[in-house]
């Protein structure tokens, strides 16, 4: 990781199969909880920025949808690979974000790389999928996998405190040809879910810690978009 005069360098927004850089008016530095060093920053996204990956989102779910179940399928088979090939990559991640031992970080990503193999179908539509950092990477595999085959396309909604295994995972997508929208990444807090619900949103998913949820069921709740929790 690259540093900047003014501090650490910001991961980007995942829209639309690339990079996408915003200016924002605040950002969240990720510091590591053993270590206590900033790893990188993430810019704190609103209104706008909701609604850019929603749009993105929305344009390619007609084709995702259209692909069929077994494309579909199929899409997931090779994400699981790649990630299996790069899982030492993910492991260092999740232990420079959320500080977790090798054992652990290794393991995540392992349940990760079975979580994209299942085969449960939930519904379909445009999803927005809330993350927390007590299982930043197989906590959204959980939730992703059933949405993404009912063809549904997805805006993931990372903790700020651990981004960059949900950025790298669509990075690593995109990397498998997979088509541009499905996947997303929007930073942020509050404003962000926010934004998400008021641009038109089929549905909110949440994976992670109870408390958390009820908060975001709330935002859900207040803009009347039906949300799900699985809390870990």
């Amino acid at each position: 990781m690259e540093f900047t005069p003014d501090g650490p360098m910001a991961i980007p927004l995942w829209i639309n199969g690339r990079a996408y850089l915003t200016v924002g008016d605040s950002f969240f530095d990720v510091v590591n909880p053993v270590s206590g060093q900033a790893q990188h920053r993430v810019p704190m996204c609103g209104a706008s920025e909701a609604l850019t990956a929603v749009t993105a989102a929305q344009a390619a779910q007609p084709g995702w949808a259209a692909m069929g179940l077994p494309a579909r399928q199929v899409c997931l088979e090779q994400l699981a690979d790649a990630l299996a090939r790069y899982a030492g990559h993910f492991a260092k991640l999740l232990r420079q974000d959320v500080g977790f031992d090798e054992a652990r970080a290794t393991a995540e990503v392992s349940e990760a790389v079975t979580g994209l193999r299942r085969t449960s179908v939930g519904d379909n539509g445009v999803v927005g999928l809330v993350v927390d950092a007590s299982q930043p990477l197989c906590g959204l595999v959980d939730m992703l996998v059933p949405a993404l085959l009912a063809g549904a396309t997805i805006v993931i909604k990372p903790s700020p405190k651990a981004p960059s295994a949900a950025y790298a995972l669509c990075e690593l997508a995109t990397r498998a040809d997979w088509p541009a929208g499905v996947l997303n990444v929007l930073h942020g807090d509050t404003a962000a879910i926010e934004g998400l619900c008021a641009a038109g949103i089929d549905r909110l998913l949440y994976a992670g810690q109870a408390a958390l949820g009820v908060q975001v069921g709330g935002l859900a709740d207040a803009a009347q978009v039906p949300f799900e929790m699985k809390a870990g």
